[in-house]
């Protein structure tokens, strides 16, 4: 992260062994979500402490971290359509627990994946809807390391400058991998409103289906290695998320906010696929007149006075905006990491 940290050096696959500490705690998603009991200081920017945030997950394919998720009850994981180029649940595993990618995890629970649905309306054009669901092949136990996040509710609103934070693995810099022994991190991030974001990210390119974070000056930020993990924000004691780290233009760079999937859009398609121990969904609220509304640029549709009705899925045409860049590792850009070879970026 910018937040930004790359990519992992890929390791040989090790033989999948369960750990489950032993102050498991038997209860449910809604009643659990979003509580961090080990650690609630943070500082952005830095590895983050063990325990911090324990429903991060590490998305790896034949042994080697390609996203991030975050764990939404005992059996499920969300993260981003984009890091998957099929349904196939072959060769994937879900690390939970997981502090380092280089180092011994004492608390991690590593699981296969029996299914991967990917939503039916992501554009992999426009990156809209860009969001994925992943069932476990074993339900795992809460521990201290290991528990679900809350989630935004569809009436959830998240006005300009809402203090977010986002963790991951990925590159620290464009270009720049995270060091040995590649330790999570965490970054605070503001979020940007989407009039604001699709000004500077270019008209058009910002749906209703995504939310934006970063810092105007630069210098914070996901980054490629981080796609699929949350953006949270604190309500309260509970961590509510509000995004899924999608594309931006570059890494941390002036100007140009990350984008992310706007998680409170899609409360209906998520309880469609899980039939028990349903996530918790809580309503996030912000005061006062959001700032964004009334912000215009040349080309940006006058602002409405009424709140578009909540839906999945989109009629905007494909963006006719410059190339984006995934923030993810593709298979075949794992590979050609192995063998060092020249890497086009990913055209959204």
């Amino acid at each position: 992260m910018v937040l930004a940290v790359l990519g992992p050096i890929c390791r040989e696959s090790t033989p999948e062994c369960p750990v489950t500490s032993p102050g498991s705690i038997p209860t449910s998603a809604l009643t659990m979500c979003g509580t961090t009991p080990l650690y609630n200081r943070i500082v952005g920017g830095e590895d983050a402490p063990a325990g911090s945030w324990p429903w991060q997950a590490s998305l790896q394919r034949f042994g080697c971290h390609v996203c991030g998720g975050s764990l939404i009850n005992r059996e499920w994981v969300m993260s981003a359509a984009h890091c998957f180029s099929s349904s196939s649940v072959s060769g994937w595993r879900v690390s939970l627990g997981r502090q380092s990618l280089q180092a011994n995890n004492p608390n991690q629970v590593t699981q296969t994946v029996a299914e991967i649905i990917l939503h039916p309306n992501y554009d992999s054009d426009t990156s809209d809807n860009d969001i994925a669901l992943l069932r476990l092949s074993l339900a795992v136990k809460f521990t201290d390391y290991i528990r679900p996040v809350c989630l935004a509710a569809s009436d959830s609103v998240f006005n300009n400058g809402t203090d977010s934070w986002v963790t991951g693995w990925g590159r620290i810099q464009e270009g720049v991998p995270l060091p040995f022994p590649q330790t999570l991190q965490e970054v605070e991030v503001p979020v940007l409103g989407n009039r604001q974001c699709s000004c500077l990210n270019g008209v058009g390119t910002i749906t209703n289906n995504m939310i934006c974070a970063g810092v105007l000056a630069g210098g914070k930020d996901s980054c490629q290695g981080d796609s699929g993990g949350p953006m949270v924000s604190q309500q309260g004691a509970v961590w509510i998320q509000s995004g899924v780290v999608s594309f931006g233009f570059g890494c941390a760079r002036p100007n140009l906010p990350g984008v992310y999937s706007r998680v409170s859009r899609y409360q209906s398609w998520i309880n469609s696929h899980i039939s028990s121990d349903k996530p918790g969904f809580v309503q996030f609220t912000s005061s006062g007149l959001d700032a964004d509304s009334s912000y215009t640029c040349p080309g940006l549709p006058a602002p409405v006075s009424t709140v578009p009705a909540i839906t999945t899925t989109t009629t905007d045409p494909p963006s006719t905006t410059p190339s984006t860049q995934c923030k993810y590792f593709s298979v075949g850009i794992l590979f050609q990491l192995l063998i060092r070879l020249p890497l086009e970026q990913k055209k959204m």
